[in-house]
């Protein structure tokens, strides 16, 4: 999968530094613990969250829950002597960058093994699979001072070669190097044009690397027998949509848009250009394809996602999303993506943050 690769491949840019940074020794005093791995949770609201009222759809709230909106990285840039914060900023203003992380990492010696490390702040939960970020209890014991292994969340931290995370503050009094990485996403930008641009900044003791390799495709569950009736949570509302309005979708394509383009619900605009409601769209084409959802009366609500996700696989599927049936995340698929909001990043991001919930939500 395309995540599968980009973190694949920030493993090695991560691991290439070790031999510049500095091993440090962990006494007895440093633990290691290990989080539970829970299944994934990122989609569905909580089971005490009350029934939707007046076609609402209840949301997550809880301190600990889920980020609402999920950041890919493309490219990583790795200084072994730290990456400044004039350095990291200046990445963050080269055009097509959308947003940068800055982590500490190093290699370290555990009960006699070394170990890779990494030194993250709390934001790089948004950066982690939908699995891993879903996982409340990895970031408590992240929080608390513990070690997280790559292979204890539900998910995996989704990095091959580094054996695990720390928060910053531990990463600081392990003497890990501060800021020896930068994830970048720039999922519109010319990357091999933006490589040497980031290159440019870190000089020539840094490492940059395209995280973003190969475009694969992934097949996609298209659901055949879903319950009728309303929906009670978002999970519900994108599998019983793409059943209804458009068979032969899959549900995790309307997931991936209402996750991108609101954070299921969280920003519901108006955008920049005007856009409104979890779905995000222009009135315009809403007075096309606006619908009453699920036995709803009255006006269609551009605000309700009990309209605004049926009206998304009405229109996905007008423009031939589900040709294909189960062999989901071909052609037609990508062509229907594009039709809904006309860049070609955004039909890798929907497509690859698809098959992430297809993999975590089977």
């Amino acid at each position: 999968m395309l995540i599968r690769l980009r973190y694949a491949a920030l493993s090695a840019a991560i691991v290439a530094f070790g031999a510049g940074v500095p091993a440090v020794i962990a006494t007895g005093t440093v633990k290691v613990g290990y989080a539970q791995a829970s299944r994934p949770d990122a989609l569905v609201a909580p089971s005490s969250a009350p029934a939707p009222q007046g076609g609402g759809v209840p949301a997550r709230s809880a301190p600990d829950s889920p980020p609402r909106q999920l950041i890919v990285p493309d490219l990583v840039a790795v200084l072994p002597s730290g990456i400044t914060a004039a350095q990291v900023s200046a990445i963050g203003g080269l055009t097509g960058v959308r947003a940068v992380l800055a982590v500490a990492g190093g290699r370290m010696t555990v009960d006699g093994r070394t170990v890779s490390v990494l030194g993250v702040p709390p934001a790089f939960r948004s950066w982690t699979p939908p699995a891993t970020a879903a996982d409340a209890g990895i970031w408590a014991r992240l929080s608390g001072g513990q070690f997280i292994s790559s292979g204890a969340a539900a998910g995996g931290l989704g990095i091959p070669g580094v054996d695990a995370i720390v928060s910053s503050d531990l990463a600081a009094g392990l003497g890990l190097t501060a800021d020896v990485a930068v994830l970048i996403n720039a999922p519109a930008a010319d990357l091999a044009a933006l490589m040497s641009e980031v290159r440019a900044v870190t000089g020539p003791g840094g490492t940059v690397r395209n995280l973003v390799p190969v475009v694969t495709t992934t097949s996609l569950p298209v659901d055949t027998s879903v319950p009728a009736g309303r929906p009670a949570n978002w999970l519900e509302l994108y599998r019983e949509s793409a059943a209804q309005y458009c068979p032969g979708l899959s549900w995790t394509v309307l997931a991936a848009i209402g996750e991108i383009e609101s954070g299921d619900g969280a920003n519901n605009g108006p955008s920049s250009a005007g856009a409104l409601g979890p779905m995000q769209f222009m009135p315009s084409t809403w007075r096309i394809w606006g619908t009453d959802g699920f036995g709803q009366t009255g006006p269609p609500d551009i605000m309700n996602p009990l309209d605004a996700v049926p009206s998304a696989a009405r229109m996905l599927c007008a423009d031939g999303a589900a040709q294909g049936g189960a062999a989901q995340g071909g052609a037609a698929l990508s062509a229907a993506i594009f039709g809904y909001n006309h860049a070609t990043w955004y039909v890798s991001e929907v497509l690859s943050l698809a098959g992430e919930y297809a993999q975590e939500y089977p």
